[in-house]
């Protein structure tokens, strides 16, 4: 005879399905626009929504958030997909939303994944979204000013969702194993810092966080009426080793220590290796972008222009594909750096810009480079002997720019290395050309 199991009466739904949040209290996340007094909160509350845009990456809420309006407004809602509707689709929408306006009935069309239409199509939105007929709230993950019609954008307040942090992902994941619609119903034994690992594993994604827990206490043991999650559980159904760690943690910046300082000491073996520990542990593959475009211009700097560029076009490229293909970009960017000619000198040179900024806070602007767009600037010396250097055989003057007290100071110092060697050479000459036209 079978034994029933702990999973009969679940359903089959998926766990991120169960828990989709049916209130502004239930959400999780978006503190920024649904926290006490801001401004999409409030605009929901008093159902004064007008027509609007949600851009965020997967996960975060979007659709849910359209369906917690559609439970609060006083409208008629419309679910409406991008992927499977077209022209003749959307008519017959707008013919129904318009028969509701005539019935003094708002609608509400929500489109998911918006950026899929083309501009025809959403052009067939745009004179019902003028008049009134409908109040449309798209969802895109592609960023609206490149993907939505500028008229149908302008019409449209954008409202941008973040990535859930960590710890948003540890609250919705408790209340998963708490609540009847999770596994309220069960007995479960989970560790905290296997929620905390999930989370950094989901890197901001509500429903890869539940998913991944659905999965985890599935393939949890059973044991006298309770499910047991451990380690070992987690690795299973994740193909990860216990490399997950805590993005706020110390051996998150030990890692990140380690790369940094393995590209700056020219070891690539060392620097794609770090970088590995910190992608395949869960880390957001933009954190590791920025920190190597940082590196471009602490580390590399006018040694090799180039090497900024790279780390532009990696960080674009993960934030086009993200994981896991965009290792392959920051792994290219990684060794570059590692391989790069090195000069600290821009670094240094803000360093010591930075301490005379903040000690001499008052220095004013030679008058002689303030602009005089007004008649009593004028009146006032405002740019009088001002220098054009275009208009100068050499493209140079020997025109005074720093303030008196810092006069002949010196911030950047270049280095001979790399392609820094060049700028330290027209340095050089520039400032022989100022020496031999000082004026008395």
């Amino acid at each position: 005879m079978e034994q029933p199991t702990f999973f009969d009466d679940s359903g089959t739904q998926p766990l991120a399905a169960r828990l989709r949040p049916r209130t502004l209290e239930e959400f999780v996340g978006q503190t920024h626009l649904l926290g006490e007094g801001k401004v999409l909160r409030r605009l929901i509350e008093n159902d004064s929504v007008s027509s609007m845009i949600f851009w965020g990456p997967p996960g975060v809420g979007k659709t849910t958030l359209a369906r917690i309006i559609a439970n609060r407004t006083k409208a008629a809602f419309i679910d409406f997909s991008a992927v499977t509707s077209g022209i003749k689709e959307i008519r017959a929408v707008m013919q129904k939303a318009e028969n509701n306006r005539l019935y003094g009935e708002k609608t509400i069309v929500f489109v998911d994944e918006i950026h899929r239409f083309n501009k025809a199509q959403q052009d067939a939105f745009l004179p019902f979204v003028e008049k009134g007929s409908i109040i449309l709230i798209g969802a895109t993950t592609e960023n609206p000013s490149f993907e939505v019609n500028g008229a149908l954008l302008s019409r449209c307040k954008v409202f941008v969702l973040q990535a859930l942090k960590p710890e948003e992902l540890v609250e919705l994941m408790s209340r998963a194993i708490t609540d009847p619609r999770g596994f309220g119903n069960i007995k479960v034994d989970i560790p905290p810092n296997t929620l905390e690992q999930i989370a950094v594993f989901a890197n901001g994604d509500a429903r890869s966080a539940l998913s991944t827990l659905d999965m985890v206490v599935l393939n949890g043991e059973a044991d006298e009426g309770r499910i047991t999650v451990t380690a070992e559980t987690l690795e299973q159904c994740t193909s990860k080793k216990s490399l997950l760690y805590d993005k706020n943690g110390e051996e998150h910046y030990n890692l990140i220590s380690a790369l940094h300082k393995s590209m700056r000491n020219s070891d690539p073996d060392a620097a794609i290796y770090w970088l590995a520990r910190m992608l395949e542990a869960g880390e957001d593959p933009l954190y590791v972008a920025r920190r190597v475009t940082r590196f471009a211009s602490e580390d590399v700097g006018l040694a090799d222009p180039k090497a900024l560029e790279l780390a532009v076009a990696a960080y674009q490229a993960c934030h086009f594909i993200g994981m896991p293909e965009c290792t392959v970009h920051l792994a290219q960017a990684v060794v570059y750096m590692a391989l790069a000619p090195k000069s600290n000198a821009l670094d240094a040179a803000y360093g010591r810009a930075r301490r005379d900024a903040l000690e001499q806070l008052a220095e004013p602007v030679p008058l002689v480079i303030r602009n005089a767009p007004t008649k009593l600037m004028k009146e006032l010396d405002y740019g009088k002997g001002y220098q054009y250097a275009h208009d100068t055989e050499d493209k140079l003057t020997n025109m005074q720019c720093l303030p008196d007290s810092l006069l002949g100071r010196e911030y950047y110092r270049p280095t001979e290395q790399g392609l820094e060697a060049r700028f330290k050479a027209r340095l050089e000459q520039i400032k022989d050309w100022k020496k031999r036209h000082e004026t008395s």
